[in-house]
């Protein structure tokens, strides 16, 4: 009997493959007639080199690197011309998978940031499913960009840095943004609940590189060509962004979520980890606020001063995961200070040794699961922030770059599982959070009796019953699974 073999492209940062890995795992433990092959392409630095499953139904296939020219020293662009350039190697990977007789190659489950590989899927003359990471919302937002951008005429320059205010129709006609340039604007986005403002626009949408605009459109036409998008949400979290995509002419819309890696494992680290355990088994339950900015956020100098005034100012205990930003116009991923002193205020670790720890990496899962942890100031990125709803974690929104500015408005103002420090910060815009705006969002964190710790606590319930049997989410794989059956060549 031929085994049904689905091949997983996935964006090789750990933000996208360890989501990836876990839609893996699940549709194989659903479905025992598939395997998976997942591809993992090679970074020319800080690359993960190797992934690791306890399933049998699971193998992994790193590409070798691709040697290609780019002079990009932002990701946007580089990861463009990355993804390109590995087309080839995927197409010979397939190649090879398939020479036996014995598979039977149903389809290419690809992330929705790589759809250049639909074009080899096409070739194999397989159909593609596209895996999105980001939220509805976000998806529907880029969406609705894309099908304004190209029916309606709009130039997104007119909403950089501007609040205007302007409600779009798909009957419009005759569109002209010039009136609210510089102006106080907002965007209604059908995704969304409420008008979304310019400046949470995710920032690369304003870029005029291949990776800006223009390369965010290009996925979202793509995305129109595949047979399904299966998305990391819930029905219950995202029911306006899930609703919106009712009768639109987009492929049909999978929440299969919350996926995510609860496993507690510390890879190399388990001494470091093991301190930090250890650190939080002494405080007082829901005592400390955990600061995280995901794998590749950093601040400088300047900023990191504010925070520390802002934490002692607050009184709360802390757990703060401070990294060293990559030498500017280098590619790389932050790094742990050798002398964490040197960027923090004089005498500040001192002052606050009984009540605070500052780490470098962060066991984030671990971390959120302890019950000493009663706050998370977050960057927003969406595992961070579906992990905080599984662990019941209210969260402060101090988003960095990517789409985060839009789903900390998502969480603070559609949603209201969020309290807000910032949800217009951009890491690379030079701006400076004051401690006293950090100091008071702290305490409205760690308010008790909270609206936000209320939500939280409810959508932490919802978010474990629609993983299993008559929950939405495992109906919702069970449609995909359908689906994709029906679609094997």
């Amino acid at each position: 009997m031929k085994q049904t073999e689905l091949v997983f492209i996935p964006l090789p940062i750990i933000g996208h493959l360890s989501p990836t890995v876990e839609m893996a795992k699940l549709l194989t433990q659903r479905d025992p007639r598939f395997s998976i092959t997942i591809f993992i392409m090679k970074f020319p630095f800080g690359s993960i080199d190797s992934m690791t499953t306890d399933s049998d139904s699971i193998r992994f296939v790193t590409l070798p690197p691709v040697e290609f020219s780019s002079g990009a020293t932002t990701p946007g662009p580089f990861m463009s011309e990355f993804i390109k350039a590995q087309t080839l190697l995927v197409r010979d990977a397939v190649h090879e998978l398939t020479r036996s007789n014995s598979v039977r190659l149903a389809g290419f489950v690809i992330d929705a940031l790589c759809t250049h590989m639909i074009d080899v899927a096409d070739e194999f003359g397989v159909p593609s499913y596209l895996f999105s990471t980001s939220s509805a919302a976000s998806l529907g937002f880029l969406l609705h960009l894309q099908f304004l951008h190209d029916y309606e005429g709009l130039n997104l320059d007119e909403f950089k840095d501007s609040d205007a205010e302007l409600q779009f129709l798909h009957d419009y006609e005759g569109l002209n943004l010039d009136e609210f340039k510089d102006s106080d604007a907002e965007l209604q986005v059908p995704s969304y609940a409420n008008s979304v403002p310019g400046k949470v626009f995710p920032p690369m949408i304003f870029d005029k590189g291949v990776d800006g605009a223009a390369g965010h459109m290009y996925h979202m036409r793509r995305l129109r060509q595949a047979k399904g998008v299966l998305v990391n949400t819930f029905i219950d979290l995202e029911s306006h962004a899930i609703q919106s995509f009712s009768g639109s002419k987009i492929p049909p819309v999978y929440p299969v979520g919350p996926i995510l890696n609860t496993q507690m494992g510390y890879g190399g680290c388990q001494q470091d980890a093991s301190a930090i355990m250890s650190w939080l088994d002494d405080q007082p339950p829901s005592s400390v606020v955990f600061l995280c900015f995901g794998s590749i956020g950093s601040f400088g100098a300047d900023q990191i001063k504010e925070i520390a005034y802002g934490l002692e100012r607050s009184g709360h205990r802390f757990l703060w995961s401070l990294r060293q930003p990559p030498p500017k116009g280098k590619m790389a991923f932050p790094r742990d200070y050798e002398n964490i002193e040197e960027v923090l205020p004089e005498g500040f670790l001192h002052r606050t040794a009984r009540v605070g720890r500052i780490i470098g990496w962060a066991p984030q899962v671990a971390v959120l699961a302890h019950s000493a942890v009663g706050g998370f100031v977050s960057h927003c990125g969406w595992n961070s922030l579906l992990e905080s709803i599984w662990y019941g974690v209210p969260i402060a929104t101090w988003p960095m770059y990517a789409e985060q500015q839009i789903n900390a408005f998502q969480m603070v103002k559609d949603l209201g599982l969020a309290v807000e420090i910032k949800i217009d910060y951009d890491k690379d815009n030079n701006y400076i959070v004051n401690a006293h705006k950090i100091e008071n969002g702290l305490k409205k964190l760690m308010s008790i009796n909270s609206e936000v710790r209320k939500k939280m606590n409810e959508m932490q319930q919802i978010s474990r019953r629609v993983m299993i049997d008559g929950g939405s989410s495992h109906s919702s794989l069970g449609h995909f699974i359908e689906n994709m059956m029906t679609n094997i060549p």
